[in-house]
């Protein structure tokens, strides 16, 4: 399952890894190393099981590693909402809320419109 040169998705993840490697950078600049971690495992996770996808064997591979995709996403939103209430640093959190839900919502219609394709 290969997606075009100019994929939304797999230029959404990538775009949204390299914010994600920046609030790390910026979290631990303020000396919050604990929650930083995860943020930056599955906020990079995301696009990595994109990429994934793009290599899938067959339509329900392509299937299963967008899910595992959107799954970390959903982590990585869980994250975010965290660190949004817990004011643990100082760092603008509503532009990344925003797109990890456009990320969300973008990969939901790809798993949902293949499946029922498939």
């Amino acid at each position: 399952m290969s997606f075009k040169e100019d994929n939304l998705i797999q230029t959404k993840t990538f775009d949204f890894a390299l914010r994600i490697i920046k609030f790390y950078t910026q979290c631990k600049s303020q000396n919050e190393f604990i929650l930083s971690k995860q943020i930056l495992r599955c906020g990079t996770s995301i696009g990595a099981n994109v990429e994934e996808a793009i290599a899938a064997q067959s339509k329900k591979d392509f299937i299963s590693k967008l899910s595992i995709a959107n799954k970390e996403a959903r982590e990585t939103k869980y994250w975010l909402r965290l660190y949004q209430s817990s004011n643990l640093v100082q760092i603008e959190i509503d532009s990344y809320l925003k797109e990890i839900e456009s990320i969300i919502n973008i990969l939901t219609k790809i798993i949902k419109t293949s499946s029922e394709n498939l």
